[in-house]
């Protein structure tokens, strides 16, 4: 036995070979793992689609309509945010602004072509008193150089051509334009009268010009058009810029369907009960854009409900508030000419009067759990989604959840903030000549309670609002304070060093004697329309956003936290 020979083994095997064997096989796994990892993230990579805040949920709806800043205005809910929040202001858009040489030259082109006599040879001693012709290119050359000169903290993109004011020495004209310092997407109308003098020798000169809309005669309306179904092309003044311009006259009547014929080819889709109604703006805003949403990927028309109960938070009562409309609120002209909808009172009439007739049929759908993805074959002329009765199962935007969140999406492009409303920023704005410093200062219930807001009674009492903003404004500006304080006297001593201004000192913009309210009552079938809380929030909100500086009471003014002690965020 001792001379019978080991059998042989191959050298793989041989002891010598042993490590490399080892170092060998470890490679192969890690190069194993390697290529498995490099599947795995290339399947991923593939398939994977990037979260849109514009498809969450409820449970996401706050931090996507407002900020985890400390900002005040920022990160409150009270207004809720639209379509013009989320466009960034692009000059590009706008074309190039107009400033006094661009005037000059256009108007020594018209003398050269012998459009203008020459003034200096005449003698116009007898023609003093002679009524101005408006229409003459000189008037319009003047008028155009001293709104120029007179406003130089807004860039003018468009002069309308002047017409005849009050009296024979008055001129109308209206322009559109943007502060040279404008942050929101938007462009603005503004028509003011000119008193226009001539002299002796016949130079013509601009001796006043009027307040904010005082030359209704240039206010262009737009031609009556017969509001229908079928959509018409905007006018050529709007269609390229794709932004709300803030000014002109208000269309926002009822779409109406045009024939018998239209109506049965058309395809709706109406949301019905549920629990969305009293709740605050920003959950009617939401659950609306679900259904709007839903509507556009089923390409059917949105049945919509213009009443709106105004929850209790904006109300002076402190309860919920029906008879409110959406009119009032946002910018259905916008929203009806760039999108398929039908006011709901008016689709049962015609329904009521052709759907038997013509064997239109219905789909009822009380059941979340049928999607939209799902009602997407469906034939029927109507779809009619019932919501019951328990929250917060009834909620329309429950719709857009789960698998429907990247499937339908929000259109938030089609809803704008009422352009009446904005108007009365403009307004405001103007009367300051978009020239002004904004500071929003919260007191009220916060300032009372220090167990949440420690120091922030003391850090906005009227001496520390002078040491804290006199490194922040300078002396002599005009100060736009947006506030909950209600004895707007407490900011008194303020006014030894700043101009200061307050919501209510602009009440005439919407008080009885005003176009809104005349507009919003004939809006309303003959019913005055309050200018209520949420209009209130909405207009401060937006004039406070205008300043050239804006100063914030959490971000600014306190070391307390906006939603009490402990909550900064970082």
């Amino acid at each position: 036995m001792l001379g019978r020979s080991l059998p042989s083994r191959s050298g793989s095997f041989r002891p010598e070979n042993v490590g490399q064997n080892a170092l060998a096989i470890i490679g192969n796994l890690f190069f194993t793992f390697f290529v498995i990892g490099v599947l795995v993230f290339t399947i991923i990579a593939a398939t994977y689609e990037p979260e849109d805040p514009l498809f969450h949920p409820s449970t996401k709806m706050t931090s996507f309509l407002t900020s985890t800043s400390n900002a005040t205005f920022v990160s409150d809910s009270t207004v809720v945010k639209t379509g013009e929040d989320f466009m960034v202001a692009n000059e590009t858009v706008y074309g190039s602004s107009i400033n006094a040489s661009d005037v000059s030259s256009t108007f020594t082109l018209a003398v050269n072509e012998g459009e203008v006599e020459e003034k200096e040879e005449r003698d116009c001693s007898g023609e003093v008193d002679k009524a101005v012709d408006c229409t003459d290119p000189e008037v319009f050359h003047v008028m155009m150089a001293a709104a120029i000169d007179q406003f130089k903290d807004i860039h003018f993109y468009r002069f309308g051509k002047p017409v005849r004011g009050i009296n024979d020495s008055s001129c109308h004209m209206a322009w559109r334009f943007r502060p040279k310092e404008g942050k929101t997407a938007a462009l603005y109308k503004d028509y003011r009268s000119f008193v226009i003098s001539r002299s002796k020798n016949c130079t013509l000169s601009v001796v006043s010009i009027g307040d904010y809309h005082s030359g209704g005669n240039a206010r262009k309306r737009k031609k009556h058009r017969k509001d229908g179904f079928e959509k018409t092309p905007m006018g050529d003044d709007d269609k390229n810029i794709g932004v709300q311009v803030v000014g002109e006259t208000v269309n926002d009547s009822l779409p109406v369907v045009e024939s018998e014929k239209s109506f049965d080819q058309g395809k709706y889709l109406l949301y019905n009960g549920g629990g969305d109604r009293c709740k605050s703006m920003d959950h009617y805003l939401w659950s609306f854009m679900c259904a709007l949403g839903e509507a556009q990927y089923l390409n059917r028309t949105l049945v919509m409900d213009l009443s709106i109960c105004l929850s209790s938070v904006y109300t002076k009562s402190g309860r919920d508030e029906e008879g409110k409309d959406f009119r009032f609120y946002f910018d259905f002209e916008h929203l009806k000419e760039s999108a398929s909808v039908l006011d709901q009172g008016q689709f049962w009439v015609d329904w009521n009067k052709w759907h038997q007739k013509d064997g239109l049929s219905i789909s009822l759908v009380d059941d979340l759990r049928i999607t939209p993805m799902k009602l997407a074959g469906v034939k029927d002329t109507l779809i009619m989604r019932k919501f019951g009765s328990v929250e917060p199962d009834n909620y329309w935007y429950r719709v857009c959840e789960g698998e429907a969140e990247s499937v339908v999406q929000r259109p938030w492009h089609l809803i704008w903030k009422s352009k009446r409303l904005m108007d009365i920023v403009s307004a405001i704005a103007a009367k300051m000549n978009w020239d002004f410093d904004s500071v929003h200062v919260v007191r009220g219930e916060k300032a009372r309670n220090q167990e949440q807001w420690p120091n922030l009674a003391t850090d906005t009492s009227p001496d520390a609002l002078l040491s804290s903003l006199q490194d922040k404004v300078d002396d002599g500006r005009n100060l736009y304070i947006a506030t909950d304080e209600p004895d707007v006297s407490f900011f008194d001593p303020l006014k030894d060093k700043y101009s200061t201004h307050f919501l209510d000192e602009y009440s005439s913009l919407w008080d009885e004697t005003s176009e809104w309210y005349s507009e919003m009552k004939k809006l309303n079938n003959g019913v005055a329309v309050e200018f209520d809380g949420y209009m209130r929030a909405s207009v401060d909100t937006e004039v406070f956003l205008r300043g050239k500086k804006q100063i914030e009471t959490f971000n600014d003014l306190t070391r307390d936290c906006k939603d009490g002690i402990n909550t900064c965020s970082s």
